[in-house]
């Protein structure tokens, strides 16, 4: 009976101790998933955190990217001498101006030298060297024609200067007129030696 009720108080012992060792084992893993979410939920917030900017992919910055603007060249104008005038703005100025921009290149193989009818045929632009004086605008509606503006000493408001050109080289030009009546969207324009053109004025 003894050796019994001392095999039961073990049992019962061993049983508590178990039960305690549980109740500490539980507690631990408590406090270690405490801190294990701490640690988790930090590195969660971290990655969960405000998103990187999305990289655009080949396709949206396609569709992002702005097409050349196709009404900057109002015309091209390629003559039998080699040479090729890109007419890129003719815009209404402040004070009764109309300036026309763009280049002129040499699309020849060789050397080339702008003929001296681009300079005009009045003696006093003559004399100013070559440039694009003999430049004018034709009004058809209104039955007039503009030329280039002289300053008060006789230059041509135009480029000047204008040496031999190599192979494929180019040169930016204005020339600058009298502005047409509001009314006037469009006009051709004359360059000696060259095909004529029709332009639309801003």
């Amino acid at each position: 009976m003894r050796i019994r009720h001392g095999a039961k108080g073990h049992r019962a012992a061993t049983a508590v101790l178990v039960a305690a060792a549980l109740s500490l084992s539980l507690t631990a893993c408590g406090g270690g998933d405490d801190g294990s979410d701490r640690k988790n939920t930090g590195s969660e917030s971290t990655r969960s955190g405000p998103e990187q900017p999305k990289q655009p992919s080949d396709e949206e910055s396609a569709e992002g990217a702005e097409e050349p603007d196709a009404g900057a060249t109002l015309a091209v104008i390629k003559g039998a001498n080699g040479f090729e005038f890109t007419i890129s703005a003719a815009e209404r100025d402040e004070g009764g101006f109309l300036t026309l921009s763009g280049t002129v290149k040499n699309i020849s193989s060789g050397r080339k030298i702008p003929p001296v009818q681009w300079n005009g045929q009045e003696n006093q632009v003559k004399r100013t060297g070559p440039s694009l004086g003999g430049v004018t605008l034709i009004d058809k509606a209104g039955k007039k024609r503009y030329y280039v503006l002289r300053d008060t000493e006789g230059y041509p408001l135009t480029t000047t200067g204008l040496g031999a050109f190599e192979a494929g080289a180019s040169v930016d030009f204005f020339a600058q007129f009298p502005a047409p009546p509001e009314e006037t969207e469009a006009l051709d324009l004359q360059i000696p030696l060259m095909p004529s053109a029709t332009i639309e004025i801003g």
